[in-house]
């Protein structure tokens, strides 16, 4: 294969942001969409429905087939990044394209050079499968681990891409108990496009914020263990405002959380359709806060996977500094200050004291620490190379 990743690519990127029109999730996408752009290579993002009700609207509160609210929102939010010619939707259900691309996409597909499929959520239609290179990013280790073990089809779905990425960054590692599915996988983390969050000036009288799901799906049993969602690793951490001095503020999401419990225990708590309505009242958010306070999907921590939070890399690219639960990024992430991983309360309010210690200190090393781990500009060369290397791309994996 003579591709190199010098030469100006036709990437073709499978996303979910119209099924899933809000800020915080568009913004995840948008960090590969437009580092890739800003890279000199010719991005195209699609995306698909799939078989069943995938469309969410939050105008109305509900999921079904209508793409009509995302549709909106992806023609506005795209046009307002530059990419607003460069986007297709496949309605699966009325068999249409919809969007600008939606006339000539089997030539950019039959003319891609590299796919790269962020969180495996789109499914690999025939127009996809003469694409040499075809990148998987999973967004979810652990689970994505162990759906491929139990469920046959999922593994195949994997093993029709060439490459595999994962944010379980220390798999392989002695530590690390990320199930083994027999699949070749390699370490990844998020980008960030830097110049989109400058750092802002120093917020008064702010909180310590997150934007979470209690349940994002239930928990996972295998092999005699409990794999569970932040509702598991939050409870140890319910009296955390009662012993601190700081404010902390949930954007919390999910209708199982137990709302009145943690109000009781302190928590204040924000509708997370108001700050995500968008990629920019999302960013606000993040802006207008003191840091973050957040913890991980109880998979993440048990397992000593690594993986770090896109949104956790974007408070410390806002100068915001970060304490959230330790998932064994401590092993790559080494910083003097900006971040802080706990594994009991008393880290946490250690952690908590420090940053309100010595607050200017710490929002500098956040973007320091964003400019070292999370520059887009590092992390998707590094990406497309190694996809494109003889020993990333396994026999397993190749097309015949």
């Amino acid at each position: 294969m003579d591709i190199t990743v010098t030469s100006g690519l036709r990437i073709v990127l499978l996303g979910y942001i119209i099924r899933g029109p809000l800020g915080g999730m568009t913004w995840s996408e948008l960090q590969y969409l437009l580092g890739l752009a800003r890279l000199g290579h010719d991005v195209y993002f699609i995306e698909d429905s799939d078989a069943y009700p995938s469309c969410y609207d939050p105008s109305r509160h509900t999921t079904d087939i209508d793409p009509s609210y995302g549709l909106r929102y992806a023609a506005e939010i795209l046009k307002r990044v530059g990419m607003g010619d460069r986007w297709a939707f496949h309605d699966a259900h009325a068999a249409r394209w919809h969007g600008p691309l939606a006339v000539n996409i089997m030539q950019v597909c039959k003319t891609a050079d590299v796919l790269i499929n962020l969180g495996g959520v789109n499914p690999l239609r025939s127009w996809f499968a003469e694409i040499p290179i075809r990148i998987f990013i999973d967004k979810d280790p652990v689970f994505t681990q162990i759906h491929n073990a139990t469920t046959p089809e999922k593994k195949q779905f994997c093993l029709h891409h060439t490459a595999l990425f994962t944010y379980a960054e220390n798999i392989g590692l002695p530590r690390a108990r990320v199930p083994d599915d027999g699949l070749q996988w390699h370490p990844t983390r998020h980008p960030i496009v830097l110049d989109m969050v400058e750092p802002g000036p120093s917020p008064t009288n702010a909180r310590f914020t997150t934007v979470m799901q209690w349940e994002s799906y239930r928990s996972v049993n295998y092999c005699g263990r409990c794999y569970g969602m932040k509702a598991e690793s939050f409870l140890p951490y319910l009296s955390l405002p009662q012993r601190t001095a700081c404010v902390l503020e949930l954007a919390l999401g999910s209708p199982s959380a137990p709302r009145d419990l943690l109000t009781r225990h302190g928590w204040r708590l924000r509708d997370p359709l108001t700050v995500t309505r968008d990629v920019w009242t999302y960013l606000r958010y993040i802006r207008d806060s003191r840091g973050e306070f957040s913890v991980a999907k109880q998979g993440y921590a048990e397992t000593y996977c690594g993986w770090f939070s896109e949104r956790s890399a974007t408070y410390l690219a806002t100068g915001r500094p970060v304490v959230t639960q330790e998932t064994g990024f401590s092993e790559w992430l080494d910083a003097a200050g900006g971040v802080f991983p706990f594994s009991n309360q008393e880290e946490a309010l250690a952690a908590l004291e420090e940053v309100t210690m010595r607050y200017e200190f710490h929002c500098c090393a956040a973007r320091a620490v964003a400019e070292k781990y999370f520059d887009s500009r590092k992390i998707l060369p590094l990406l497309l190379e190694r996809a494109m290397c003889p020993e990333t791309v396994a026999p397993r994996n190749r097309q015949a």
